[in-house]
C-alpha cells in the first residue's frame, strides 16, 4: 500500500472520533485522498473487512476495537453542487451543510438540517425527519464496491425501508444525487430555524449522545413513511417502562428525552450497550413492544479485567 496518497494509520483509537467518546482501536484507519485512492486501497487487500465511518454520530464502537479497516471520507468527498432542483453532494458532506446550501439555492432539503451525520450515512440508513426520508429525495448514488469497482446505485438497488437500505456489504458510497421541491430561500431558512429550536427544546443536544437510540416501534410503509394508524414512539414506551433517567455506570437514558443514551462522563461502550439492552428488556416486559437499535454497534467487547 505504499502508493496510497491518503493517510493510513495502524491501531488508530476510535473513541475520539465518535460522539459518545467510547471504543477501542481499528486495525487500520484510512482517509483516502480521492475516489481513485480509495479504489486502490480497496483492491489492495480484498480479504480484510472494511467499515465506513462518517462523523461517528450514530455509532458505538465496542471497547475491544475493530478488527477491520475503517475508512473515513473527508476532503475530496464533501463537495456540494446544485443544478436547478438537483443537489449533488459528496458522501462526507454533512447533512446540515447540504440542507443549508440547498435552502440558499431555493431547494427544499430542510429535513436534513437536524439530522446528525453525513449524506453517505443518510442514504445507508434512509435517514428522515419531520415526515420526509432520504428515499423521498434520492435520485442515485456513485459508489465503489469492495473490489474497488465504480458503480451507480438506484432507488431500486437500495430498496429503501424505514431506517434501512440494501447497501451491499463493503460498498462505499462516494457521491449522492438528490432532488428536492423548490422553495423560497427565506421560508426554508425560517423552517430550519424553527426545527432547530424545537430540537434544542426537547433533546439533550449539549450532552454526549448518538442521536435516537432506538427506532420507533410503529408500522411503516415500504417507502419509509410512518403509518400513523399504528404509531408508537420509542421515547413513550421507554418512559412507560420507567427507564427515563436510568443509569448503568456512567451511561444514562437522558432525563430530557429517554430515547437518547448519554455518556455522562467516562462511560464505557459496554455500559452504554448494556443499558440499552436493559431498556429493550424492560420495554418488552412493560408494553409488549420490541425495540430495535438505531445506533450502530460494531467491534469486539473489551477484555474483562481479572478478579
Amino acid at each position: 500500500m505504499t502508493d496510497l496518497r491518503g493517510t493510513l494509520t495502524e491501531n488508530r483509537p476510535l473513541a475520539d472520533l465518535t460522539w459518545l467518546r467510547v471504543g477501542g482501536p481499528a486495525d487500520l484507519f484510512f482517509q483516502p485522498a480521492d475516489a481513485d485512492d480509495l479504489a486502490a486501497f480497496l483492491r489492495a487487500d480484498l480479504a480484510r473487512p472494511v467499515f465506513v465511518m462518517g462523523v461517528g454520530s450514530n455509532l458505538i464502537v465496542r471497547d475491544g476495537g475493530l478488527r477491520a479497516a475503517v475508512i473515513r471520507l473527508g476532503r475530496g468527498f464533501n463537495g456540494i453542487r446544485i443544478d436547478g432542483t438537483r443537489v449533488r453532494a459528496g458522501a462526507a458532506a454533512l447533512d446540515a451543510h447540504v440542507a443549508r446550501k440547498a435552502a440558499a439555492a431555493g431547494v427544499d432539503l430542510t429535513f436534513l438540517r437536524t439530522i446528525p451525520g453525513t449524506i453517505g450515512g443518510a442514504v445507508a440508513m434512509n435517514a428522515g425527519c419531520y415526515g420526509t426520508y432520504m428515499a423521498d429525495v434520492f435520485v442515485e448514488a456513485t459508489a465503489l464496491t469492495r473490489a474497488g469497482e465504480a458503480i451507480t446505485l438506484t432507488r431500486e438497488d437500495l430498496n429503501f425501508r424505514y431506517r434501512q437500505s440494501d447497501l451491499p456489504p463493503g460498498t462505499v458510497i462516494t457521491e449522492v444525487v438528490m432532488e428536492g421541491p423548490p422553495g423560497a430561500p427565506e421560508a426554508l431558512e425560517a423552517r430550519m430555524a424553527d426545527q432547530l429550536a424545537k430540537r434544542d427544546a426537547t433533546q439533550p443536544t449539549k450532552d454526549r449522545t448518538a442521536g435516537s437510540t432506538f427506532r420507533n416501534p410503529a408500522g411503516f410503509s415500504s417507502t419509509g413513511r410512518a403509518d400513523d394508524t399504528h404509531e408508537a414512539k420509542a421515547w413513550a414506551v421507554i418512559d412507560a417502562a420507567g427507564m427515563r433517567g436510568a443509569m448503568r455506570g456512567a451511561a444514562q437514558m437522558s432525563p430530557k428525552h429517554p430515547n437518547f443514551l448519554v455518556n455522562t462522563g467516562g462511560a464505557t461502550a459496554a455500559e452504554l450497550e448494556s443499558l440499552g439492552e436493559e431498556v429493550r428488556k424492560k420495554v418488552f416486559q412493560a408494553t409488549g413492544h420490541s425495540l430495535h437499535w438505531e445506533v450502530i454497534r460494531i467491534g469486539q467487547p473489551g477484555r474483562t479485567p481479572p478478579a
